[in-house]
């Protein structure tokens, strides 16, 4: 099944039909669904494809060369004698007719031969790029790309015709695998397993949420039971400590002095570990929106809501799965607590939601920025949250998110329109998102107050 890659694969589409050298530089997180992009990109068309693995220099470069021989056919040779050697002679199969090659997980090559970008931009410079040659280099370890690939200390700097960051997809296209399930098991869905494509596919939407959730991520010989285990000692050497940065977030501890208190552990080091975890694109740092009186610390979020709801449900409670005891997890656990985990997940799809209405001119003004807002309230002498602001110039929309089982009163809506004192623009618009819907009271307000906008989950299944 591929889903949610539509515009990647097109724009792919459109540099393979300029019928030149292009070098393509593709990244992202593991399990985002790059491999399955460039072998959808790939297929009907003249391709090698080679996956790197962390093997030393010259096994990979036999293994190179043999994947090259077996193409065209080539009996009696083991490997050849360079890098150099190997990739002249794939462009010379590609000057005068197409040939894409792909070179997966890309930084292992260079982990063990450190000269092999130096190779590629001496050849790039004077002999690939008269060819028809349509090279992609892909990596799942994202800072490498970034600094080794596309940075400017990088030989193949300045070199790439095109980049794709591929990131994990939105709520809207993550719900496609689920057509079967009403809206709030697909948005709890994504909640669970943010939009991870690999753990996508591993629910089966012919049972609900919850006996998913014991299926593949309770019980020890899951997919999903030790996966944010299993990737950051891929990537990390002392996972012991960001396993417990992550568990610290996942259960609120969201700002740097909160999260040195937790671990016990000085707020410089602490710092230093999550600017890694946010290199990893695991966690990310979010300051309010300058606007009004803003408050001074930034907050840290897990980026990755499958990383989310594993530190915070699963990561404490394995010994009890290990027990076999998923099943209590599950119920006593986890079902108690999900609509407060929610809440935040709920706030994201909310944006979401705003954003591709934005595009569609389907708001009541065009805001150029949105976020998240926090600050001083001079005249409660408080500090207060709101989840969504959108703004331009003169425009402001305040936006407040309830993942509640009960439906909303007025007063949320009054509440929310006290807080608009706080902001000088010359329009403001209030939006109300509900997973169980409104009162009579708060949905006749809104018919006779063109600037109050009021949302249930049910909005979500609008075709973007």
């Amino acid at each position: 099944m591929f889903i949610g890659r539509e515009k990647e694969l097109k724009d792919l589409e459109k540099f393979y039909g300029e019928n030149k050298f292009q070098f393509v530089v593709v990244y992202g997180r593991r399990r985002v669904g790059k491999t399955t992009l460039l072998s959808k990109f790939c297929q009907g068309k003249p391709s090698l494809f080679f996956t790197a693995d962390e093997s030393i220099d010259s096994i990979s470069l036999e293994r190179f060369s043999k994947m090259i021989f077996s193409r065209y056919a080539l009996s009696g040779l083991s490997s050849f004698n360079s890098w150099e050697d190997a990739f002249t002679f794939v462009g010379q199969k590609a000057k005068d007719d197409k040939l894409i090659l792909v070179i997966d997980e890309f930084q292992y090559l260079v982990n063990a031969n450190k000269s092999i970008p130096s190779i590629l931009q001496r050849l790039i410079d004077h002999q690939l790029v008269n060819t028809k040659l349509f090279l992609v280099l892909c990596g799942s370890y994202v800072s490498f790309m970034e600094e080794e690939v596309l940075g400017c200390k990088s030989p193949l700097y300045g070199r790439r015709t095109a980049q794709f960051e591929i990131v994990p997809l939105d709520f809207f296209d993550s719900r496609k695998f689920f057509p079967r399930y009403d809206l709030q098991s697909q948005v709890m869905t994504y909640g669970i397993l943010g939009g991870t494509p690999q753990y996508l596919s591993i629910f089966d939407e012919s049972v609900d949420v919850f006996e998913n959730v014991e299926r593949e991520c309770l019980q020890k010989s899951s997919y999903l039971y030790e996966e944010p285990i299993f990737l950051l000692h891929q990537e990390l050497r002392e996972p012991s400590t960001y396993n417990s940065i992550l568990s610290a977030i996942a259960h609120g501890n969201t700002r740097l002095n909160k999260i040195s208190t937790r671990l016990k552990i000085d707020d410089t080091k602490v710092s230093k570990y999550i600017n890694t975890l946010i290199g990893l694109k695991l966690v990310e740092r979010l300051k309010p929106e300058p606007i009004g009186r803003i408050g001074r610390e930034s907050i840290f979020k897990i980026k990755d809501n499958f990383f989310r709801f594993w530190y915070r449900f699963i990561f404490e409670n394995r010994t009890l799965i290990d027990q076999d005891l998923g099943h209590f997890v599950a119920n006593n656990l986890i079902k108690p607590s999900i609509n407060e985990y929610m809440g935040e997940v709920f706030e994201d799809v909310s944006s979401e939601f705003l954003e591709k209405m934005n595009t569609q001119n389907r708001v009541p003004f065009t805001f150029k920025k949105i976020g998240k807002w926090w600050g001083n309230n001079p005249l409660k002498k408080r500090e207060e949250e709101i989840d969504i602001v959108a703004y331009d110039e003169e425009n402001i929309l305040l936006g407040e998110c309830k993942w509640w089982n009960e439906i909303v009163d007025i007063s949320v809506l009054n509440t929310l329109i006290e807080k608009g004192v706080l902001f000088d623009f010359k329009n403001k618009y209030y939006a109300i998102f509900s997973k169980s819907g409104f009162t009579k009271k708060v949905m006749e307000f809104a018919k006779v107050n063109d600037n109050i906008l009021l949302f249930t989950v049910e909005d979500f299944a609008q075709n973007f």
